[in-house]
């Protein structure tokens, strides 16, 4: 790429100098030394068959597991085949940034859509054009709650682990606090949240539904004791879930977030997935991004605007509440193309058969010696047990057979997810090869 940038081999010298360093490896003293390339070598071009070939030949590495029963945050749905055709239209994967939003009515009425969809989904009086993922849109959260005078963020325990970790680096780089809340027996224990919120400090408190473990909790309890502190809710939402169970708006969530995968999008190898936000009326001007509103042209002709785009996040920087700019739109239309295939009964449909799936195999489990359930609460369309075997072997043993088993947690526990795609005849070949692996 060096032939191709505008600055020749003496500029380069001459803005080092400027910023009294002699070599641009100076310039890159923080990077890990094992991280350094010396010298990049590209092999010679191919043609067209011949690349084709090659990159067949690394996909057929790669292990296409015929049944699936791991979530922890990324799930297998069935996805209509109408949702993959609309979005892989040129003019939709084409489409960038609009710079000049008003000209682009077609994207702008896309994102509106969306955001209405989330709106409805989570019960939220606002949403925004979408972020990057369901980790970035809860930490974007936290930031939308931050105050000089309440510098603390409080993340319960059973939130992703994901999720955790990003909000603790958008924490450490806006000089914010990060406590995580304890659990007791999988759900969050509130009276020790309780503790944590009575100094006043805290600006939020963000709570999965359904936890990571897959538990049900008291989503509106916590509102209570959340808003009794005068701190902000922001809950975490599984969007297939959220068709079965109360909404964010109607617990009580000052701001709903989530990652929106499941409507639409494919495992893919981690991404690209989507972060949708949502807000209550009073929180709305915080939302970072864009939000596209509805409005009408001169000549009374339905139209669309972009309503609120905060501009600090361009011109303030580092000062700015918000770094982000763009969104996922082309991961926001799937969503939204998902959404309207489904209908609000098909959404319900998918809901509950993962829910019956989940508790069809968490019997069928248990029923197996040494296999137990951890925690006894309520749960969605993922448990955790406790395994009689390595989880780790228990993992590798069930591959061979081209089944993906549960996600293996601290060494004796197993986080085990079904959808509507787990039938009967996926969970009798499960059973069967736990049996053969722990017999």
């Amino acid at each position: 790429m060096g032939g191709y940038l505008p600055v020749d081999s003496a500029g380069q010298q001459q803005m080092l100098q400027a910023l009294g360093l002699s070599s641009a490896k100076e310039l890159f003293a923080d990077v890990p030394e094992e991280m350094l390339l010396e010298q990049v070598n590209i092999p010679q071009g191919q043609s067209e068959w011949e690349t084709e070939k090659a990159m067949r030949g690394m996909a057929e590495k790669n292990q296409v597991f015929s049944a699936v029963f791991r979530g922890a945050g990324a799930y297998r749905h069935y996805i209509p085949a109408i949702v993959k055709n609309v979005v892989a239209k040129e003019e939709f994967v084409t489409a960038y940034t609009p710079y000049q939003a008003e000209i682009s009515q077609g994207i702008l009425q896309a994102i509106f859509e969306y955001q209405t969809m989330i709106c409805r989904l989570t019960g939220m009086d606002a949403a925004n054009a979408s972020v990057y993922d369901g980790a970035t849109a809860a930490a974007e959260a936290l930031a939308m709650c931050w105050d000089k005078k309440k510098p603390l963020a409080i993340l319960a325990a059973s939130a992703p682990p994901g999720v955790i970790q990003v909000c603790k680096t958008y924490c450490d780089g806006a000089g914010m606090e990060l406590v995580v809340a304890p659990l007791r027996n999988g759900l969050v224990d509130k009276k020790a949240l309780s503790e944590l919120l009575q100094d006043q400090r805290a600006a939020c408190f963000y709570l999965q539904q359904p936890n990571y473990f897959g538990l049900i909790e008291d989503v509106a309890g916590i509102a209570e004791i959340v808003h009794q502190y005068k701190a902000k809710l922001i809950m975490g939402v599984n969007p297939i879930a959220a068709a079965l169970l109360q909404t964010p708006g109607e617990c009580g969530a000052d701001i709903a977030v989530g990652e929106g995968q499941p409507l639409g999008m494919p495992l893919s190898f981690g991404g690209p997935y989507l972060g949708f936000m949502a807000a209550s009326k009073a929180m709305m001007r915080k939302l970072p991004g864009r939000i596209v509103g509805e409005t009408v042209d001169n000549r009374g002709n339905r139209a669309f605007v972009l309503t609120l785009q905060a501009r600090e996040q361009h011109i303030r920087r580092e000062k700015a509440s918000s770094n982000i700019c763009s969104n996922e739109a082309l991961c926001a239309l799937t969503a939204s193309v998902y959404l309207s295939a489904m209908g609000p009964t098909g959404l319900r449909q998918a809901a509950a058969l993962s829910l019956e799936a989940a508790h069809i195999l968490a019997q069928r489990l248990c029923a197996i010696p040494g296999f137990a359930l951890r925690y006894k609460s309520p749960f969605f369309h993922e448990f955790v047990t406790e395994c009689p075997v390595s989880p780790e072997y228990l993992e590798e043993q069930l591959a061979k057979r081209g089944i993906l088993s549960g996600l293996p947690l601290d060494g004796s526990g197993m986080l085990w997810c079904a959808t509507e795609l787990n039938d009967e005849s996926q969970i009798d070949a499960l059973i069967q090869g736990i049996q053969e692996v722990t017999v």
